[in-house]
């Protein structure tokens, strides 16, 4: 299966850093959150990536450009004009770069690189999202329901305290969050077959994915695998900062892989 990334937003909410570099190219670490999420996938063999690219996409470009001699030890032999690469660190990935627009909503994105990805089901995430997904298991669940999108579900949970309060503003219960608090969300890491681009109008550049997905969900054609373990985005320079931390401390939950 290909992996689809959507890596075109503009990451408002993070402008502190988004005005310089798109969102999935903040780093955790040395590397973009991009390349955490491709490592996530790697780490069970998939590794065919098709990125939608829109707001400064050419930061993404650059960045995939220049992976290999950054990932290298390199001796540079002015004299005999060469160039000669050690220790090579690169990856098994294929990556395709493809310019879905800079004002593109999300189901246009998706529209916008059908070509790129035949006539099999594939793999579709957030680029600013991380988890310990088991991505084989998210695929079996999808097999097994039969339907046209799976999407991984999550209890985002929340911060605070909960209490509750009646009509005439009295507190009837105060106690601490729970893990069955919060809201359930949708992380990403989805799966689709390629019926899904039947539901997708002509005209997708104004259309948000989520949209579609309530398509879906209408008739009976989208299910959620639970994810329990570990998940969170970077939406804020808080999440980021917090990942940071994780990373630097040997705590990143996300961080299934070996090297």
């Amino acid at each position: 299966m290909k992996v689809v990334i959507l890596a075109g937003g503009l990451g408002t909410r993070i402008s502190e850093e988004s005005h310089l570099k798109p969102k999935p190219m903040i780093e955790i670490g040395e590397n973009p959150i991009l390349w955490h999420i491709m490592k996530i996938y790697s780490k069970y063999g998939f590794n065919e990536f098709v990125i939608c690219l829109g707001y400064k996409g050419y930061k993404i470009k650059e960045y995939f450009r220049d992976y290999y001699m950054n990932s290298s030890d390199i001796t540079f032999d002015f004299e005999n004009n060469q160039m000669i690469t050690h220790d090579n660190k690169g990856e098994k990935w294929k990556v395709t770069l493809v310019d879905t627009g800079l004002k593109t909503l999300t189901a246009g994105r998706l529209k916008r690189i059908r070509e790129y990805l035949g006539d099999e089901p594939f793999l579709l995430t957030y680029g600013d999202g991380v988890g310990d997904v088991n991505i084989n298991e998210l695929i079996n669940w999808h097999k097994d329901k039969n339907r046209i999108g799976t999407i991984t579900s999550y209890n985002w949970g929340q911060r605070f305290g909960v209490i509750a309060v009646n009509d005439e503003g009295i507190v009837t219960d105060f106690r601490e969050k729970k893990k069955t608090d919060g809201t359930v969300i949708n992380a990403g890491f989805m799966v689709f077959e390629p019926s899904i681009f039947n539901y997708l109008p002509e005209d997708s550049d104004n259309v948000m994915l989520e949209e579609i997905l309530d398509r879906l969900s209408k008739d009976g054609e989208l299910v959620a695998y639970k994810h329990e373990g570990f998940w969170h985005g970077m939406d804020t320079q808080r999440d980021k900062i917090m990942l940071e931390e994780m990373w630097q401390t040997g705590n990143a939950k996300w961080k299934i892989w070996e090297n």
